[in-house]
Protein backbone atom coordinates (compact mmCIF):
# COMPACT_ATOMS: atom_id res chain seq x y z
CA UNK A 1 0.00 0.00 0.00
CA UNK A 2 1.41 3.44 -0.85
CA UNK A 3 1.69 4.81 2.44
CA UNK A 4 0.41 8.21 1.24
CA UNK A 5 -2.87 6.95 -0.67
CA UNK A 6 -5.99 8.83 0.58
CA UNK A 7 -8.76 6.34 0.96
CA UNK A 8 -12.10 8.41 0.51
CA UNK A 9 -10.42 11.86 1.49
CA UNK A 10 -9.29 10.53 4.63
CA UNK A 11 -5.05 10.98 4.78
CA UNK A 12 -3.72 7.56 5.57
CA UNK A 13 -0.10 7.64 6.08
CA UNK A 14 1.95 4.00 7.30
CA UNK A 15 5.09 4.54 9.08
CA UNK A 16 7.64 1.31 8.85
CA UNK A 17 9.30 0.83 12.13
CA UNK A 18 12.35 -1.08 12.92
CA UNK A 19 11.59 -4.91 13.82
CA UNK A 20 8.45 -5.35 11.02
CA UNK A 21 6.81 -2.79 13.25
CA UNK A 22 3.83 -0.31 11.88
CA UNK A 23 1.72 2.58 12.56
CA UNK A 24 -0.65 4.20 10.46
CA UNK A 25 -2.05 7.90 10.69
CA UNK A 26 -4.99 8.16 10.00
CA UNK A 27 -5.93 11.89 9.59
CA UNK A 28 -9.68 13.09 10.70
CA UNK A 29 -11.87 15.88 10.12
CA UNK A 30 -13.51 16.39 14.00
CA UNK A 31 -16.91 17.38 12.84
CA UNK A 32 -16.88 14.44 9.29
CA UNK A 33 -19.18 11.60 9.34
CA UNK A 34 -16.79 10.19 6.70
CA UNK A 35 -13.85 10.34 9.26
CA UNK A 36 -16.11 7.93 11.38
CA UNK A 37 -17.07 5.58 8.39
CA UNK A 38 -13.49 5.56 7.64
CA UNK A 39 -12.40 4.72 11.36
CA UNK A 40 -15.03 1.52 10.74
CA UNK A 41 -14.18 0.76 7.68
CA UNK A 42 -10.01 0.11 8.45
CA UNK A 43 -10.70 -1.35 11.92
CA UNK A 44 -13.17 -3.94 10.26
CA UNK A 45 -10.32 -4.89 8.13
CA UNK A 46 -8.64 -6.79 10.90
CA UNK A 47 -5.50 -5.63 10.00
CA UNK A 48 -4.36 -3.29 13.09
CA UNK A 49 -3.98 -5.20 16.65
CA UNK A 50 -4.24 -1.71 19.20
CA UNK A 51 -5.88 1.69 18.15
CA UNK A 52 -4.37 4.87 19.38
CA UNK A 53 -6.51 7.75 19.33
CA UNK A 54 -6.10 12.09 20.07
CA UNK A 55 -7.39 11.79 23.48
CA UNK A 56 -6.28 12.49 26.82
CA UNK A 57 -7.42 10.76 30.01
CA UNK A 58 -10.08 13.27 30.74
CA UNK A 59 -11.53 13.90 27.35
CA UNK A 60 -11.77 10.07 27.50
CA UNK A 61 -13.55 9.52 30.28
CA UNK A 62 -16.22 12.41 29.23
CA UNK A 63 -17.05 9.47 26.10
CA UNK A 64 -17.16 7.09 28.45
CA UNK A 65 -18.63 8.41 31.31
CA UNK A 66 -20.87 11.39 29.38
CA UNK A 67 -22.18 11.84 33.53
CA UNK A 68 -19.06 12.33 35.27
CA UNK A 69 -19.85 16.35 35.91
CA UNK A 70 -22.49 14.68 37.92
CA UNK A 71 -20.23 13.61 40.30
CA UNK A 72 -18.04 17.06 40.56
CA UNK A 73 -17.60 17.99 44.16
CA UNK A 74 -18.47 21.76 43.84
CA UNK A 75 -16.65 23.20 47.23
CA UNK A 76 -13.60 20.80 46.12
CA UNK A 77 -13.26 22.57 43.14
CA UNK A 78 -13.48 26.21 44.48
CA UNK A 79 -11.04 25.14 47.54
CA UNK A 80 -8.65 24.03 44.61
CA UNK A 81 -9.04 26.71 42.78
CA UNK A 82 -9.76 25.30 39.51
CA UNK A 83 -13.11 27.39 38.90
CA UNK A 84 -11.51 29.53 35.91
CA UNK A 85 -10.09 25.96 34.40
CA UNK A 86 -13.49 23.65 34.98
CA UNK A 87 -15.74 26.95 33.08
CA UNK A 88 -12.63 26.59 30.38
CA UNK A 89 -13.73 23.25 29.62
CA UNK A 90 -17.38 24.19 30.05
CA UNK A 91 -16.89 26.85 27.74
CA UNK A 92 -15.29 24.49 25.06
CA UNK A 93 -17.87 21.79 25.48
CA UNK A 94 -20.36 24.37 25.02
CA UNK A 95 -19.03 24.91 21.42
CA UNK A 96 -19.06 21.45 20.26
CA UNK A 97 -22.76 21.62 21.54
CA UNK A 98 -23.82 24.05 19.43
CA UNK A 99 -22.21 22.59 16.68
CA UNK A 100 -24.37 19.18 17.47
CA UNK A 101 -27.54 21.59 17.39
CA UNK A 102 -27.15 24.07 14.45
CA UNK A 103 -25.17 20.93 12.19
CA UNK A 104 -26.49 17.62 13.33
CA UNK A 105 -23.10 16.92 14.02
CA UNK A 106 -21.32 15.12 16.41
CA UNK A 107 -17.76 16.56 17.20
CA UNK A 108 -15.42 13.83 17.83
CA UNK A 109 -17.80 11.12 16.54
CA UNK A 110 -14.58 9.19 14.86
CA UNK A 111 -13.21 9.38 18.32
CA UNK A 112 -15.47 7.15 20.02
CA UNK A 113 -15.87 5.21 17.00
CA UNK A 114 -12.91 3.59 17.33
CA UNK A 115 -13.07 3.57 21.27
CA UNK A 116 -16.32 1.89 21.07
CA UNK A 117 -14.89 -0.68 18.01
CA UNK A 118 -12.09 -1.40 19.74
CA UNK A 119 -13.78 -2.52 23.35
CA UNK A 120 -15.97 -4.26 21.06
CA UNK A 121 -13.17 -6.12 19.17
CA UNK A 122 -10.55 -6.60 22.25
CA UNK A 123 -8.11 -4.48 20.90
CA UNK A 124 -6.26 -1.60 23.32
CA UNK A 125 -6.54 1.88 23.18
CA UNK A 126 -3.97 3.95 23.38
CA UNK A 127 -4.69 7.52 25.05
CA UNK A 128 -1.61 9.57 22.84
CA UNK A 129 -3.13 13.30 23.56
CA UNK A 130 -1.50 15.23 26.58
CA UNK A 131 -4.27 16.43 28.98
CA UNK A 132 -5.87 19.09 27.90
CA UNK A 133 -5.83 21.18 31.46
CA UNK A 134 -1.55 20.78 30.98
CA UNK A 135 -1.91 22.44 27.56
CA UNK A 136 -3.89 25.31 28.75
CA UNK A 137 -1.47 26.03 31.48
CA UNK A 138 1.29 25.66 29.17
CA UNK A 139 -0.45 27.81 26.87
CA UNK A 140 -1.40 30.22 29.65
CA UNK A 141 2.69 30.11 30.85
CA UNK A 142 4.28 30.56 27.47
CA UNK A 143 1.95 33.76 26.88
CA UNK A 144 3.31 36.69 28.42
CA UNK A 145 1.51 38.19 31.28
CA UNK A 146 0.07 41.46 29.04
CA UNK A 147 -1.99 39.11 26.86
CA UNK A 148 -3.57 36.26 29.18
CA UNK A 149 -6.35 38.81 29.86
CA UNK A 150 -7.15 39.22 26.27
CA UNK A 151 -6.76 35.53 25.33
CA UNK A 152 -8.86 33.71 27.94
CA UNK A 153 -11.83 36.66 28.05
CA UNK A 154 -11.52 36.29 24.17
CA UNK A 155 -11.75 32.64 24.39
CA UNK A 156 -14.57 33.02 27.32
CA UNK A 157 -16.58 35.44 25.14
CA UNK A 158 -16.48 34.00 21.79
CA UNK A 159 -17.82 30.53 23.15
CA UNK A 160 -20.56 31.52 25.61
CA UNK A 161 -22.15 34.63 23.19
CA UNK A 162 -21.51 32.94 20.13
CA UNK A 163 -25.08 31.80 18.78
CA UNK A 164 -24.38 30.39 15.79
CA UNK A 165 -20.97 28.80 14.35
CA UNK A 166 -19.62 30.57 11.13
CA UNK A 167 -18.96 28.51 8.11
CA UNK A 168 -15.08 29.44 8.75
CA UNK A 169 -15.20 28.33 11.74
CA UNK A 170 -16.31 24.85 10.72
CA UNK A 171 -13.75 24.60 7.98
CA UNK A 172 -10.78 25.13 10.49
CA UNK A 173 -12.61 21.88 12.94
CA UNK A 174 -11.96 20.25 9.45
CA UNK A 175 -8.40 20.69 10.20
CA UNK A 176 -7.90 20.51 14.04
CA UNK A 177 -9.47 20.30 16.85
CA UNK A 178 -12.20 22.35 19.00
CA UNK A 179 -9.10 24.04 21.20
CA UNK A 180 -7.57 24.65 18.35
CA UNK A 181 -10.08 26.14 16.46
CA UNK A 182 -10.93 28.21 19.50
CA UNK A 183 -7.28 30.07 19.60
CA UNK A 184 -6.85 29.63 15.98
CA UNK A 185 -7.18 33.08 15.04
CA UNK A 186 -4.17 33.46 17.47
CA UNK A 187 -1.85 30.41 16.83
CA UNK A 188 -1.33 31.65 13.54
CA UNK A 189 0.78 34.58 13.98
CA UNK A 190 1.49 33.87 17.54
CA UNK A 191 4.57 31.22 18.51
CA UNK A 192 4.26 31.17 22.16
CA UNK A 193 1.04 29.92 21.18
CA UNK A 194 1.29 27.44 18.21
CA UNK A 195 4.10 25.55 20.40
CA UNK A 196 1.86 24.45 23.34
CA UNK A 197 -1.03 24.19 21.08
CA UNK A 198 0.01 22.16 17.92
CA UNK A 199 3.77 21.22 17.92
CA UNK A 200 4.13 20.22 21.25
CA UNK A 201 1.25 18.20 20.81
CA UNK A 202 2.79 16.46 18.07
CA UNK A 203 5.77 15.85 19.66
CA UNK A 204 3.70 14.31 22.63
CA UNK A 205 1.77 12.24 20.21
CA UNK A 206 4.11 10.81 18.31
CA UNK A 207 6.48 10.00 21.50
CA UNK A 208 3.12 8.44 23.03
CA UNK A 209 3.16 6.01 19.98
CA UNK A 210 6.88 5.68 19.84
CA UNK A 211 6.60 4.77 23.67
CA UNK A 212 3.78 2.02 22.83
CA UNK A 213 5.68 0.51 19.86
CA UNK A 214 9.11 -0.12 22.29
CA UNK A 215 7.16 -1.58 25.58
CA UNK A 216 4.67 -3.66 24.00
CA UNK A 217 4.22 -6.22 21.00
CA UNK A 218 1.99 -4.18 18.78
CA UNK A 219 2.58 -4.94 15.54
CA UNK A 220 0.30 -2.74 13.82
CA UNK A 221 -1.07 0.45 15.98
CA UNK A 222 -3.94 2.30 13.69
CA UNK A 223 -3.61 6.11 15.21
CA UNK A 224 -6.67 8.30 14.64
CA UNK A 225 -5.46 11.93 14.57
CA UNK A 226 -6.88 15.19 13.64
CA UNK A 227 -5.77 16.24 9.85
CA UNK A 228 -3.70 19.12 11.07
CA UNK A 229 -1.45 16.99 13.17
CA UNK A 230 -0.90 14.48 10.92
CA UNK A 231 2.05 16.12 8.92
CA UNK A 232 3.84 17.01 12.15
CA UNK A 233 3.76 13.57 14.29
CA UNK A 234 4.62 12.24 11.00
CA UNK A 235 7.97 14.08 11.17
CA UNK A 236 8.83 13.08 14.69
CA UNK A 237 7.56 9.69 13.77
CA UNK A 238 9.97 9.21 10.53
CA UNK A 239 11.98 12.42 9.46
CA UNK A 240 13.17 13.59 13.22
CA UNK A 241 12.15 10.86 15.07
CA UNK A 242 12.30 11.13 18.94
CA UNK A 243 15.24 9.37 20.89
CA UNK A 244 14.11 8.72 23.89
CA UNK A 245 10.57 8.76 24.01
CA UNK A 246 10.13 8.62 27.67
CA UNK A 247 12.04 11.58 28.75
CA UNK A 248 9.67 13.87 25.88
CA UNK A 249 6.56 12.71 27.46
CA UNK A 250 8.15 13.98 30.94
CA UNK A 251 9.27 17.40 29.72
CA UNK A 252 5.82 18.47 27.68
CA UNK A 253 3.78 16.99 30.83
CA UNK A 254 5.87 19.23 33.54
CA UNK A 255 4.48 22.50 33.71
CA UNK A 256 6.99 25.75 33.18
CA UNK A 257 7.52 26.91 37.07
CA UNK A 258 5.56 30.40 37.31
CA UNK A 259 6.92 33.42 37.12
CA UNK A 260 8.02 34.98 40.25
CA UNK A 261 6.40 38.57 39.88
CA UNK A 262 2.92 37.83 39.59
CA UNK A 263 3.13 36.35 43.00
CA UNK A 264 4.84 39.50 44.20
CA UNK A 265 2.60 41.73 42.67
CA UNK A 266 -0.33 41.13 44.76
CA UNK A 267 1.43 41.45 48.45
CA UNK A 268 3.25 44.79 46.94
CA UNK A 269 -0.09 45.86 46.39
CA UNK A 270 -1.32 44.96 49.90
CA UNK A 271 1.99 46.45 51.16
CA UNK A 272 1.14 49.93 49.58
CA UNK A 273 -2.74 49.73 50.43
CA UNK A 274 -1.57 49.22 54.11
CA UNK A 275 1.21 51.63 54.21
CA UNK A 276 -1.58 54.54 52.55
CA UNK A 277 -3.89 53.37 56.03
CA UNK A 278 -0.95 53.98 58.06
CA UNK A 279 0.09 57.53 56.59
CA UNK A 280 -3.19 58.51 56.35
CA UNK A 281 -4.49 57.45 60.88
CA UNK A 282 -1.16 59.42 61.28
CA UNK A 283 -1.67 62.58 59.18
CA UNK A 284 -5.43 62.26 60.96
CA UNK A 285 -8.16 59.55 62.04
CA UNK A 286 -10.66 61.35 60.15
CA UNK A 287 -8.32 60.82 56.73
CA UNK A 288 -7.49 57.21 57.87
CA UNK A 289 -11.20 56.47 58.35
CA UNK A 290 -12.54 58.64 55.24
CA UNK A 291 -9.51 56.06 53.21
CA UNK A 292 -10.78 52.85 55.19
CA UNK A 293 -14.61 53.95 54.01
CA UNK A 294 -13.37 54.23 49.81
CA UNK A 295 -11.82 50.53 50.41
CA UNK A 296 -14.74 49.09 51.38
CA UNK A 297 -17.26 50.93 49.45
CA UNK A 298 -15.12 50.40 46.18
CA UNK A 299 -13.61 46.91 46.65
CA UNK A 300 -17.01 45.73 47.95
CA UNK A 301 -19.51 47.55 45.66
CA UNK A 302 -17.82 46.29 42.90
CA UNK A 303 -17.38 42.50 43.97
CA UNK A 304 -21.11 43.04 45.23
CA UNK A 305 -21.91 44.06 41.78
CA UNK A 306 -20.04 41.19 39.84
CA UNK A 307 -22.20 38.77 41.89
CA UNK A 308 -25.17 40.79 41.11
CA UNK A 309 -24.68 40.48 37.33
CA UNK A 310 -24.40 37.28 37.81
CA UNK A 311 -27.68 37.15 39.49
CA UNK A 312 -26.59 35.66 42.77
CA UNK A 313 -28.32 34.69 46.00
CA UNK A 314 -29.05 38.62 47.53
CA UNK A 315 -27.02 36.96 50.77
CA UNK A 316 -23.96 36.10 48.33
CA UNK A 317 -24.49 39.36 46.78
CA UNK A 318 -23.96 41.29 50.62
CA UNK A 319 -21.08 38.50 51.49
CA UNK A 320 -19.58 39.68 48.33
CA UNK A 321 -19.58 43.33 49.81
CA UNK A 322 -18.07 42.29 53.00
CA UNK A 323 -15.72 39.64 52.27
CA UNK A 324 -14.19 41.36 49.38
CA UNK A 325 -12.64 44.04 51.22
CA UNK A 326 -11.06 41.73 53.74
CA UNK A 327 -9.94 39.12 51.28
CA UNK A 328 -8.40 41.53 48.89
CA UNK A 329 -5.90 42.18 51.90
CA UNK A 330 -4.92 38.11 51.86
CA UNK A 331 -4.01 37.41 48.20
CA UNK A 332 -3.92 33.53 49.52
CA UNK A 333 -7.97 33.85 49.46
CA UNK A 334 -10.26 35.94 46.82
CA UNK A 335 -13.56 36.95 47.07
CA UNK A 336 -14.71 34.51 44.16
CA UNK A 337 -13.83 31.78 46.65
CA UNK A 338 -16.03 33.07 49.69
CA UNK A 339 -18.93 34.05 47.14
CA UNK A 340 -19.11 30.69 45.25
CA UNK A 341 -19.12 28.78 48.44
CA UNK A 342 -22.30 31.10 49.93
CA UNK A 343 -23.84 30.30 46.50
CA UNK A 344 -23.42 26.85 46.52
CA UNK A 345 -24.58 26.27 50.27
CA UNK A 346 -27.71 28.98 49.42
CA UNK A 347 -29.16 27.73 46.72
CA UNK A 348 -27.72 24.08 46.18
CA UNK A 349 -27.52 22.32 42.64
CA UNK A 350 -30.21 19.68 41.80
CA UNK A 351 -28.95 16.41 40.14
CA UNK A 352 -31.55 18.18 36.81
CA UNK A 353 -28.55 21.18 36.94
CA UNK A 354 -25.29 18.86 36.91
CA UNK A 355 -27.55 16.44 33.99
CA UNK A 356 -27.75 19.69 31.86
CA UNK A 357 -25.02 21.58 32.75
CA UNK A 358 -23.31 20.74 29.05
CA UNK A 359 -26.55 21.55 27.56
CA UNK A 360 -27.69 24.90 29.48
CA UNK A 361 -24.31 26.37 29.30
CA UNK A 362 -24.31 25.98 25.38
CA UNK A 363 -26.52 29.08 25.19
CA UNK A 364 -25.62 32.58 27.19
CA UNK A 365 -28.75 32.13 28.95
CA UNK A 366 -28.03 28.89 29.94
CA UNK A 367 -25.37 30.07 32.70
CA UNK A 368 -27.66 32.20 34.61
CA UNK A 369 -30.33 29.39 34.40
CA UNK A 370 -27.94 26.55 35.49
CA UNK A 371 -27.08 26.57 39.36
CA UNK A 372 -24.03 25.03 38.56
CA UNK A 373 -23.12 27.40 35.86
CA UNK A 374 -23.87 30.69 37.81
CA UNK A 375 -22.28 29.27 40.95
CA UNK A 376 -19.06 29.24 38.40
CA UNK A 377 -20.22 33.03 36.89
CA UNK A 378 -20.34 34.17 40.63
CA UNK A 379 -16.85 33.29 41.35
CA UNK A 380 -15.24 34.78 38.23
CA UNK A 381 -17.34 37.88 38.25
CA UNK A 382 -17.04 38.76 41.61
CA UNK A 383 -13.25 37.70 41.41
CA UNK A 384 -13.27 40.53 38.81
CA UNK A 385 -15.06 43.32 40.68
CA UNK A 386 -13.26 42.50 43.46
CA UNK A 387 -9.81 42.73 41.57
CA UNK A 388 -11.36 46.37 39.73
CA UNK A 389 -12.25 47.59 43.30
CA UNK A 390 -8.63 47.12 44.27
CA UNK A 391 -6.82 48.87 41.58
CA UNK A 392 -9.70 51.56 41.56
CA UNK A 393 -9.43 52.05 45.02
CA UNK A 394 -6.03 52.10 45.78
CA UNK A 395 -5.60 55.15 43.35
CA UNK A 396 -8.21 56.63 45.62
CA UNK A 397 -6.47 55.93 48.32
CA UNK A 398 -3.19 57.99 46.85
CA UNK A 399 -5.24 60.52 45.74
CA UNK A 400 -6.62 61.42 49.32
CA UNK A 401 -2.95 61.71 50.63
CA UNK A 402 -1.61 63.70 47.46
CA UNK A 403 -4.78 66.16 47.43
Amino acid sequence: MDPTTPLREEPLITIELDGDRRITLLGTAHVSRASADKVHQLLASGEYDAVAVELCPSRHNAILNPDSLAQMDLFQVIRQGKVPMVTASLALGAYQQRLAEQFGIEPGAEMRAAVEIAQRDGLPVLLIDREIGTTLKRIYRNVPWWKRFYLFSGLLASLVSSEKVTEEEIERLKEGDILETTFAQFADQEKELFEPLIDERDRYMAARLLEAVENTEHRHILAVVGAGHLQGIRKYLQHHPLAEPAQVIRELDRLPPPSRWPQVIPWAIVALILLGFTIGFLRSPELGWQMVADWVVINGGLAALGAAIALAHPLTIIGAFLAAPLTSLNPTIGAGMVTAAIETWLRKPTVSDFSQLRKDVSHLKGWWHNRVARIFLVFILSTLGSAAGTYLAGFRIFGRLSG
